[in-house]
């Protein structure tokens, strides 16, 4: 654990980082990692996604005060997994992690992100598929 995130006083997003034990299902690991993120005891989950290749995720929670610190901190969702939580700097709310998308795609690739919001791409595949066996489809 990152010591420094026990001692981020203002609102700002963390991500999470985590991995699920050795043996676990990836439907398994879904249905915790979901879980733990619809708990309204927790910071606001803005964002996340779950892993292929080994079941786990990544979260982006919105925390505004020390006591959603701590008890994102203290959480006992993720018991046995391997978890990294670290704060962010330029994501200070949820509308700065929107701005910083559209700050890192405008000034490292010079590439609009409300015209790549816009974007109808093709699904290839079946996410729901994917996310239960941890294996792109």
């Amino acid at each position: 654990m990152n010591d420094q995130a026990k001692r981020i006083q203002k609102p700002r997003c963390f991500l999470l980082y985590a991995l699920a034990p050795a043996g676990m299902s990836a439907s398994e690991a879904n249905r915790i990692l979901n879980s733990f993120i619809g708990d309204a005891s927790l910071p606001l989950a803005i964002f996340h996604d779950h892993f292929i290749g080994q079941p786990g995720g990544v979260v982006i929670f919105f925390v505004e005060t020390p006591q959603e610190r701590d008890a994102l901190l203290a959480q006992k969702h993720l018991d046995g997994w391997h978890v990294e939580i670290q704060p962010l700097i330029f994501s200070h709310s949820p509308s700065a992690f929107d701005e910083q998308i559209a700050f890192t795609l405008r000034a490292y690739r010079g590439v609009n992100w409300e015209t790549l919001q816009q974007e109808k791409r093709p699904v290839f595949g079946d996410p729901g598929r994917e996310a239960e066996t941890a294996q792109e489809e």
